[in-house]
């Protein structure tokens, strides 16, 4: 085992020491391609694990419940100028604790008890806090929800897309309250102009969920549906390349019941330390260079589509417009399932999650597919090459999963791979 930066971090506690050393290894030898992870800078960690941790802070700035928040009040106010003007928002809450909360809170601030919710299905691409059944959110709200598009053997026609048609007939039938943009395995953009459109017909508010494409959207890689939505949500370690959190965009019409709903509504007490690793983030994203990152995550996605592809392997919708791919194993072997290459991948050094295709005939805990991304391992440095040489490796531990000598061998090859590409390699 060798060392790592937590080695010296954390004296005094061997054994979590010891799991930290693992970890460490196990982030920079093996290849991380699971789509809502990424690797934060250095700088974001550092501001993770500040002093800021100690500090106790109920409220907003200049209206907290605690006394000696000065310099916190200082902080919280530079991440949220900060955030307004990366997406061009009127208002920024930084608090949520992650993507869920932020969701949860902008129901509870915009919405009754049983108000009807259009959402994008689970089952679909949507996520656990868009309605599904096994979210407390569909036991206090109404949720209807859409889908896409049936799948397309005509190389001409795009399938697998969101069903406008039918989110628009919903709408018109189902008159909701609120309207949900917004996806955890989609792969093509989202345009909000259609989903303006569609909410402004009916009379609903316009809620978008850009936890997976924020970063992209920062960058300029994908569309921005700030000017179009009454209210944007996100998470702040996924492509955005911060620390683990949430935060929420909203008009200035509607900052009062978002601010209100998130604290005292849905949290007490913000976590200032990721708040400043959130203000460090949004500085990182309104650099030039992270353009030119997210533009090459996207082009990475692309050829990591196609080289899969060549392999066998379907891609839902045929492509990607994102960071994100969704790939059905029933083309490459109908017996495979999601759960059984999760689990020889994670054994050839490579890791990615198991999730459920449009129409699945299997459930959500063994699926028909995999979700992968390009995020990450772009931001270790690499690029189409490498992703050319990844497909071939998932390919090739898939195709012999049965022989523990072939899979280990590609483990061998993806740590060679992983050695030229050390995210953190300045630490080394």
């Amino acid at each position: 085992m060798g060392s790592s930066p937590f080695d010296s971090w954390i004296s005094g506690d061997d054994e979590v020491s010891e799991l930290l050393s693992r970890e460490w290894q196990r982030q920079t030898n093996t290849l991380q391609l699971i789509a809502s992870e990424n690797f934060a800078s250095p700088a974001v960690m550092a501001a993770t694990g500040s002093i800021l941790t100690n500090k106790y802070s109920e409220g907003y700035p200049g209206r907290r419940y605690y006394g000696g928040n000065q310099v916190v009040d200082e902080i919280e106010d530079l991440a949220r100028r900060r955030l307004t003007a990366l997406f061009g928002a009127d208002h920024a809450n930084v608090q949520p604790h992650s993507g869920a909360n932020a969701n949860v809170a902008i129901y509870q601030a915009l919405l009754e008890p049983g108000d009807t919710v259009l959402a994008m299905r689970l089952d679909q691409g949507g996520h656990l806090t868009h309605g599904s059944p096994a979210s407390m959110t569909s036991k206090i709200w109404r949720f209807v929800g859409y889908g896409v598009t049936p799948r397309s053997d005509n190389p001409d026609v795009i399938g697998e897309i969101i069903d406008v048609e039918n989110l628009r007939e919903l709408a018109h039938r189902e008159k909701p309250k609120l309207i949900v943009a917004g996806a955890t395995a989609y792969s093509r953009r989202i345009e909000p102009e259609v989903f303006r459109e569609v909410a402004d017909e009916v009379g609903a508010l316009l809620m978008f969920d850009v936890a997976h494409p924020a970063g992209l959207i920062a960058g300029g890689s994908n569309p921005n549906p700030v000017p179009y939505a009454d209210v944007v949500s996100f998470t702040t370690h996924k492509t955005l390349r911060g620390p683990r959190g949430g935060a929420i965009l909203c008009r200035e019409e509607h900052a009062k019941k978002i601010d209100s709903a998130v604290f005292p509504g849905q949290q007490g007490g913000p976590l200032e330390h990721a708040i400043a690793a959130k203000a460090v983030a949004f500085k990182e994203a309104a650099h030039p260079s992270f353009s030119i990152y997210t533009d090459q995550v996207i082009t990475n996605a692309r050829a990591f589509a196609g080289a899969l592809a060549e392999h066998g392997f379907r891609i839902v919708s045929g492509g990607t417009d994102n960071h994100l791919l969704l790939v059905d194993l029933g083309t490459f072997d109908d017996q495979l399932t999601g759960k059984a290459a999760q689990e020889v991948l994670d054994r050839a050094g490579i890791t990615t999650n198991r999730n459920q295709i449009p129409d699945d005939s299997r459930s959500p805990f063994v699926t028909s597919g995999l979700r992968v991304g390009s995020a990450a391992q772009t931001t270790a440095g690499m690029m189409p090459d490498q992703f050319v040489q990844i497909a071939g490796l998932m390919a090739h531990a898939l195709r012999y999963r049965d022989d523990d000598t072939a899979v280990a061998k590609v483990r061998g090859e993806v740590a060679a791979l992983c050695a030229d590409f050390n995210p953190y390699a300045s630490f080394a």
